[in-house]
């Protein structure tokens, strides 16, 4: 008798129960677990007391992050997995991405739960904001960039460049970044009223006030000056309809000289055998939130095409966005 071969459900479920170990981590964060497992606290015992949560609970929780890798156990001990201790052990982390985790938590599942409607219309949900909740939106999305800037930082080279334009974008940190690492480069900060007082404040953290002018217009229709060698264009895009996007890297075409430099950097849908997971889910994300659009990257490079820059590389940053780096032609 022979029998046919059925795949087995495990991808499925695996997909389905993501929010199990979505929530366990949100709360991991929360009660500090991760922090207190750093600090020595190895067993579940040690971690109850130093947390402040039964006993069943601080095994339920570390268990749960060792299976997903992020802590590690052996003989009824856990120690942080080296990504762990990166990012999610407080003070003691290079980034600490605990506001990020707590807007996931707060903001983005609970938004989550309307996606239904978005379905359904196409329409975002109701974010139903007050103060104490925008306070908890920016600083999540505002560590988010901080991460986005360190990959960006390390994975794209703009070395030789003088002169910077950051443009409209939503943190300063990714031509922060740049600068770090090329002293003779000055930026011009170009960003939407509101934005100002952050991206001074910024920059005079960063010790680069000599380098670095901050001014103010509107991102669909501003009209910079210069002639800059080097372009940011940073999570703009998806805030943006295709008509404005157009004239955006028409306008900054106009700003650049020959042979500079523009990064793109933002979620790609794309036309690859393979999507890349982290841009797909982010789709829905920023629909679900607010209505914005993560774009095709085919129709990305033909605005691009279209206003006088050609692509010459895409680099994937690790855990954030991807950007598309082109040539002023």
């Amino acid at each position: 008798m022979t029998h046919t071969s059925t795949p087995d459900a495990a991808r499925i479920l695996d997909i389905a129960t993501g929010y199990m170990a979505s929530k366990q981590l949100f709360q991991a964060s929360r009660i500090g677990l991760f922090s207190a497992v750093a600090a020595g606290a190895d067993t579940a015992e040690a971690i109850a007391v130093r947390c402040g949560v039964s006993e069943r609970i601080a095994r339920l929780l570390a268990d749960a992050m060792a299976a997903k890798g992020l802590l590690v156990r052996a003989d009824a001990r856990y120690a942080t997995a080296p990504d762990a201790a990166a990012y999610l052990t407080g003070t003691g982390a290079a980034i600490d991405l605990a506001p990020f985790l707590t807007f996931l938590d707060e903001i983005s599942y609970p938004h989550w739960l309307q996606i239904a409607h978005t379905v359904d219309t196409t329409e975002p949900g109701d974010l139903q904001m007050d103060d104490a909740r925008w306070a908890t939106f920016m600083a999540g999305v505002m560590t988010y960039n901080r991460l986005h800037a360190q990959e960006f930082g390390r994975h794209v080279d703009l070395g030789g460049a003088t002169r910077a334009l950051d443009f409209g974008g939503l943190s300063a940190e990714f031509a922060l970044s740049v600068m770090a690492q090329n002293p003779q480069l000055h930026t011009t900060f170009l960003y939407a009223p509101g934005f100002e007082d952050g991206i001074v404040e910024a920059v005079e953290s960063a010790g680069v006030a000599d380098r670095a002018v901050v001014e103010v217009g509107d991102t669909a229709t501003a009209t910079p000056q210069g002639e800059y060698d080097a372009v940011f264009a940073n999570h703009v895009i998806h805030r943006f309809s295709a008509e404005e996007n157009a004239r955006i890297f028409r306008t900054l075409r106009g700003a650049a000289v020959a042979g500079a430099t523009l990064t793109v950097l933002d979620f790609f849908l794309d036309d690859d055998p393979e999507q890349r997971g982290l841009d797909a889910l982010h789709a829905g994300e920023y629909l679900v939130i607010d209505g914005t659009i993560v774009y095709p990257e085919a129709q990305v490079r033909g605005w691009l095409d279209d206003a006088g820059w050609q692509v010459r590389d895409k680099i994937a940053l690790p855990g954030s966005p991807r950007v598309l780096v082109a040539t002023a032609v």
